[in-house]
């Protein structure tokens, strides 16, 4: 059987079990289980299947997700991070557009501290939303640039997705993590300048409101007591990582012991939060393991049948410009994401893909950033973006997915504005990770 022949006969069994209602994890493990049997000769060869997958989840490397979820959970369920919400609208001051600046601040900064995207959005939309209607700001600028930066933790270091996509790609960890910066904070730039060139062109979209004078000296004050502190979570996550002292593993630890002292300093450190902080993290790491064993026996069946080999055969015999190639790869991830959820997509394509990146020749850590913010674009992408439904669950009750759809879109330009400029400057990814020690 030729190996185009397999691969869709693999690819619609998966297709076929999806339309039935099965989770995406599930319909991956059984396509992989009834492939291997059919390969390996029988349900007496599933002991080697296990084996892997045991292998697959048992890899040390995955901890920094756990510890970086945890470290968004519990900075979420604490409330913590408001005091730091206040401080950043006492010093933006009188600007157009002001509180969808503060929405672009207070996203980076918690972006800075944790993986979770879902409790930035979340927390975001609850504390600021509220707000911006009272004051008489647009659905344009008040749900979209909550939608922007809840996407941004998964590109700023710590992300969970960048060990993700460490594992699954096996790509430097660390690199990974801190190639983030950059990208993350030039995606928020190009967010403020639209913001702001928005607001001062249309006024009404945002009014602007009178506000308590504040001076200078409470401004720093309140700065130094409120968000200053956060920046030690900063420096243990990612820090530590970028001198060499700790190993991405360590350095997560170390952050989300951070996290928990900072919230006990100030004194938001209750059983309730602690114990929803665990059971959310529990949840979203068994998440992670199936899929993780899914994706694993999934690109070993690939191999097994001949598709990974002929698949990059394929793509070099066509002999297209890397670019174009490249291009090729993140417009497929974008429309994957208007219909899934990142991490089934990462299950799904990166068997396939990075077989072909490897061949090629881009620099893995280039791309795997690149592929970062195409899947983050996914999660503000019609009809099915996961941010879309969470902002929905916390906006005013008048909001209507079309509301959604329309504030999100200028956002999403801009994510692929950054895409082409670290496309055509590619060191604003690598000069970081080209810096670190050890």
């Amino acid at each position: 059987m030729e190996w185009w022949t397999t691969l869709l006969l693999i690819i619609g069994g998966f297709i076929l079990l999806a339309t039935s209602g099965l989770p995406v994890a599930y319909c991956f493990l059984t396509v992989n289980i009834i492939s291997f049997c059919i390969i390996a000769g029988g349900l007496s060869s599933l002991s080697h299947l296990i084996l892997s997958m045991k292998t697959s989840i048992s890899m040390f490397a995955f901890v920094p997700v756990v510890m970086f979820v945890l470290m968004g959970e519990i900075l979420f369920h604490s409330g913590v991070f408001s005091r730091a919400i206040n401080s950043l609208d006492n010093f933006i001051g009188r600007v157009p557009g002001r509180l969808g600046l503060l929405a672009v601040a207070g996203g980076t900064l918690f972006a800075s501290m944790s993986g979770s995207s879902l409790g930035g959005t979340a927390m975001l939309g609850s504390i600021l939303i509220p707000e911006m209607e009272k004051r008489g700001y647009k659905k344009p600028i008040s749900l979209g640039p909550i939608l922007g930066c809840g996407g941004l933790a998964v590109i700023i270091p710590p992300s969970s997705g960048a060990v993700i996509i460490g594992v699954l790609a096996k790509i430097s960890i660390g690199k990974l993590l801190v190639a983030g910066a950059l990208p993350g904070l030039l995606i928020a730039a190009l967010y403020t300048l639209y913001i702001i060139i928005r607001c001062t062109l249309q006024p009404s979209i945002a009014p602007p409101y009178v506000t308590s004078a504040v001076t200078l000296s409470k401004k720093v004050r309140y700065m130094i007591r409120d968000v200053l502190p956060f920046g030690s979570i900063v420096f243990f996550a990612v820090g530590l990582i970028f001198f060499g002292v700790c190993t991405p593993s360590e350095a997560s630890a170390l952050g989300a012991f951070a996290t928990f002292v900072l919230v006990a300093a100030y004194k938001r450190l209750t059983w309730c939060a602690v114990k929803q902080s665990l059971v959310g993290t529990l949840q979203i790491t068994v998440m992670y393991l199936i899929i993780l064993t899914a994706s694993t026996t999934f690109s070993q069946v690939l191999a097994w049948t001949g598709s990974t080999r002929g698949l990059v055969e394929a793509a070099l015999m066509l002999n297209l410009h890397p670019i174009m190639l490249l291009s090729a790869m993140l417009l497929t991830l974008l429309i994957l994401g208007c219909f899934m959820d990142s991490t089934s997509i990462m299950m799904m394509t990166f068997p396939l893909l990075v077989p072909v990146v490897n061949a090629v020749g881009f620099d893995p850590v280039w791309w795997g950033i690149l592929t970062l913010i195409s899947l983050e674009m996914g999660l503000t992408t019609p009809p099915f973006g996961f941010l879309l439904f969470i902002l929905k669950g916390v906006a005013p009750k008048d909001t209507t997915m079309t509301d959604l759809y329309l504030a999100a879109f200028p956002f999403v330009l801009s994510d692929m504005v950054a895409i082409i400029l670290l496309i055509i400057f590619p060191q604003i990814v690598l000069w970081l990770p080209n810096l670190m020690r050890g």
